[in-house]
């Protein structure tokens, strides 16, 4: 997983960005009316929904929204009908790009992704052509401070996780797929506070990226930026000089 943790890195300096442009309300609205759509309104009985709303409450959702989009969700509200699709690319020195997006219209949505792409030094793929790179893992954070590294990374693997990585301020902790929810309610159930719980896609292999950092990270920023954009992933790697810039910025 080599390159994921810096790249988490960014993303949770990214999320408060996003709480303050009033994005992640959106996005996490989008993603509660979909996982009651597919898979119900009980979140005991619906893991994405559970993880929907586990997001909504770590941004501080009110309760009335979070219940109005489940209701959107299962049908008693009236909504905005949404899919989910999932579109690549490619950014600056070949990087991988996997783009998911929810959207009502999906030509305004390709149109919109092409444009940016295109402006911003990339350029869209057919599929397959970089989701191959990118494996599907359960992962969330435990804040590290306080915490014994070897012994929490003991009770995260006896928890069920996969791989546990130290960051400077959390724990990463990542599953599979299938055992994710387990895992969350092993770790919730031993009193660790969960952060940012989702299912993402990690890359297997990574591109050095040093030489244009700032170009991609802009981006990567105007693709998230984009509406009917939910999640952006990317395989790219930056050395500890680099990524210190990036968060001096």
């Amino acid at each position: 997983m080599s390159g994921h943790n810096k790249w988490s890195t960014i993303k949770h300096k990214k999320a408060a960005t996003d709480a303050k442009r009033g994005k992640i309300y959106t996005r996490i609205v989008k993603e509660i009316i979909l996982a009651a759509k597919s898979g119900g309104g009980d979140a005991d009985t619906n893991p994405r929904l559970r993880t929907a709303i586990l997001a909504a409450k770590a941004a501080n959702m009110p309760r009335e929204n979070i219940e109005r989009a489940v209701k959107r969700g299962t049908g008693e509200i009236e909504g905005a009908s949404y899919e989910e699709i999932t579109y690549e690319g490619y950014g600056h020195n070949g990087v991988g790009i996997v783009v998911d997006v929810m959207t009502d219209n999906k030509n305004r949505t390709v149109a919109e992704l092409r444009h940016t792409f295109s402006k911003y030094g990339g350029n869209l793929a057919e599929s397959g052509a970089v989701s191959w790179n990118f494996e599907l893992k359960g992962f969330f954070n435990v804040p590290a401070a306080g915490l014994d590294e070897e012994e929490f990374m003991m009770q995260a693997l006896e928890a069920g996780a996969d791989d546990v990585e130290m960051g400077e301020e959390f724990f990463d902790i990542y599953t599979s797929p299938t055992e994710f929810h387990t895992v969350l309610g092993n770790m919730e159930a031993l009193g660790f506070p969960i952060e940012n719980a989702e299912l993402t896609r990690v890359p297997k292999t990574t591109v050095n990226a040093d030489d244009v950092a700032p170009k991609l990270m802009k981006l990567i920023d105007m693709l998230e930026d984009l509406d009917d954009v939910q999640k952006v992933y990317a395989n790219f790697e930056f050395s500890d000089e680099v990524m210190a810039e990036l968060n001096q910025d």
